[in-house]
């Protein structure tokens, strides 16, 4: 299910990324979650929800690193 606000977000990425970090993985877990709501655009038997969690996990990567225990911007 789409997440409205941040608060909502799961406890693995609330604890874990920056401010800048949960926006991203909000907006790219919505946007997914739209976009592979057909089974047959999803790898194999992947559910809607694992999909969504993946792509959002991309999308922090593609501005986020893993530091230690902390993400940090690419650019640091």
């Amino acid at each position: 299910m789409p997440y409205d606000k941040l608060s909502e977000l799961p406890d693995s990425v609330k604890n874990s990324l920056p401010k800048h970090g949960r926006e991203i993985y909000k907006e790219a877990y919505n946007n997914a979650w739209e976009q592979y709501s057909d089974p047959g655009d999803r790898k194999g038997d992947a559910s809607r929800e694992e999909t969504a969690h993946k792509v959002a996990w991309s999308a922090v990567k593609e501005k986020y690193k893993k530091r230690g225990d902390q993400w940090v911007r690419k650019d640091s």
